[in-house]
C-alpha cells in the first residue's frame, strides 16, 4: 500500500534526518536508554540537549546518534544527579527552563510478567522510587510540557501499581501540571509491532489539558479490533520485505526445543504441539507455557511485542525459523536503518527491546506540541 502525498512516509528503511530539529525548542531526557523517545522528540522538532542514562552501552549509543547533545550523556544513577546538573548539561542558564521533559523510568516494578512474584505485587520493589525521580526533575526544571512513558501494568488496580500510580498523579498535580494518560497500542500508530505502552502527557495548568494522538492505522489483534480501521496495520512482512541482512552467529535456535520451530506455522506458537490442536505427538500441555514460547512471526500481521531479555525459546522468531537479526529488530521498532547501536548482541537486544518505538514517540510528542502551539 502506497502512502498519499500528505501522509507520513513509510518508516521501513527510513534514514534519520534532522530537518526539523530545534524548531520546537530544547528537550532534556531521563532514563534515556538507546534513545527511542529522543528520536521521536527530534522528529517532532525538539533538540535533545541533555540525557541521563546509567547503562554504559546505551549511553554510548546515545552519544553516537545524537550530535546535538551539549555535553556527554550523564552516565550516573539518577538518584545522585541534581536537576541543576541536568540543566547545565543542556546549556540552560539560570532562570531558563526546557521546552520538553521526556523519560521512561524502568518498568520492572510494574511489569505484568513480574506480578507472579509476591514481593512485586505487594509493592516492595525499591526501583519503584524512580518514578519520584522523574517528578522531582519535573517539579524543579519546570518544563513547558512533558511526556512520561511506562508499562501499561502501572495502571492496574493491585497493591503494587495502584498506590504508585495514584502517587504519580498527585505529584504531577503538586508540581503545577495537569496531565492525561492513556495506554496506546503501537500498531495503531503505524508501528509494525503489537506493543501496548502507557503514555502520560502534561502541560502547565495555565494551558489546555493535553491530548494523545488519534490512531493512524487499525485492524484485528487477537480477538479485538483496534485503531483506525480504514488503514490496515503495518505488517512485519511489509517492513522486512527486501531487507538484506547478514546471518548472526547466535540466530540458530537449538537445545531441547529448537528443532520444533520449523513445523510451527507463521503466527503460531507452542500450542501447535498440543493435544487440543490435534497434534499426533503432543509435546506440551494446553496453556502450559507463556504465549511467546516458540512464537513465530506472521508476515501478514504486526510483530508481537519484542522483549529485551528473551529466554532461549521466547519469540517472536522469524518465519525462517531463526532469531531475528539486528537490522530486522530495528525495522520492527521503527529505528532508522542507519541508527547505530553500541555493545554486544545481547546488549543491543536489551537496548532495542527496552525502547519506545520512535514513530510512536514522534506521534505522541507531535500531538502534545500541536495542542500547546495552538494555545
Amino acid at each position: 500500500m502506497k502512502d498519499s502525498p500528505n501522509s507520513v512516509p513509510r518508516v521501513a528503511g527510513r534514514v534519520w534526518h534532522d530537518h526539523a530539529v530545534g524548531t520546537r525548542g530544547v528537550a532534556i531526557s531521563l532514563f534515556s536508554g538507546a534513545g527511542g523517545l529522543d528520536l521521536g522528540a527530534q522528529r517532532a522538532g525538539y533538540e535533545v540537549r541533555a540525557a541521563v542514562e546509567w547503562d554504559r552501552d546505551a549511553a554510548a549509543t546515545m552519544e553516537k546518534n545524537f550530535p546535538h547533545l551539549v555535553a556527554p550523556v550523564i552516565q550516573s544513577d539518577i538518584l545522585t544527579v541534581s536537576t541543576e546538573e541536568i540543566l547545565t548539561a543542556a546549556g540552560l542558564g539560570t532562570g531558563e527552563r526546557p521546552d520538553l521533559l521526556i523519560g521512561g523510568p524502568p518498568c520492572t516494578p510494574f511489569s505484568k510478567s513480574g506480578f507472579w512474584l509476591d514481593w512485586k505485587r505487594d509493592g516492595l520493589d525499591p526501583t519503584a522510587s524512580l518514578l519520584q525521580e522523574y517528578t522531582r526533575v519535573l517539579r524543579e526544571a519546570k518544563p513547558r510540557r512533558f511526556v512520561l512513558e511506562n508499562v501499561y501494568a502501572l495502571t492496574y488496580n493491585n497493591k503494587a501499581s495502584k498506590p504508585a500510580f495514584e502517587r504519580l498523579m498527585r505529584e504531577i498535580d503538586e508540581a503545577g501540571y495537569h496531565c492525561a494518560w492513556k495506554v496506546l497500542f503501537a500498531a495503531d500508530y503505524g508501528v509494525p509491532q503489537a506493543r501496548p505502552r502507557l503514555f502520560v502527557v502534561g502541560a502547565p495548568k495555565s494551558e489546555p489539558v493535553p491530548t494523545h494522538p488519534e490512531p493512524t492505522h487499525g485492524g484485528k489483534w487477537e480477538s479485538t479490533l483496534t485503531g483506525k480501521l480504514d488503514r490496515p496495520h503495518v505488517t512485519a512482512g511489509e517492513v522486512l520485505e527486501n531487507l538484506v541482512t547478514e546471518p548472526e552467529p547466535s540466530e540458530i535456535v537449538g537445545g531441547k526445543y529448537g528443532h520444533l520451530l520449523k513445523d510451527i506455522p507463521p503466527g503460531d506458537n507452542y500450542l501447535f504441539y498440543t493435544e487440543n490442536r490435534g497434534h499426533p505427538n503432543p509435546q506440551f500441555k494446553w496453556r502450559g507455557k507463556y504465549w511467546s514460547f516458540l512464537l513465530k512471526l506472521s508476515p501478514d500481521r504486526p510483530s508481537p511485542t519484542i522483549q529485551a531479555q528473551p529466554g532461549p525459546y521466547i519469540g517472536p522468531f522469524h518465519w525462517d525459523n531463526r532469531r531475528l537479526r539486528v537490522p530486522e529488530l530495528k525495522r520492527l521498532f521503527t529505528f532508522p536503518d542507519n541508527f547505530e547501536f553500541v555493545g554486544t548482541r545481547n546488549s543491543v537486544q536489551a537496548q532495542i527491546g527496552n525502547s519506545v518505538p520512535p514513530l510512536l514517540a514522534e506521534r505522541v510528542i507531535g500531538a502534545l506540541t500541536r495542542v500547546s502551539a495552538a494555545y
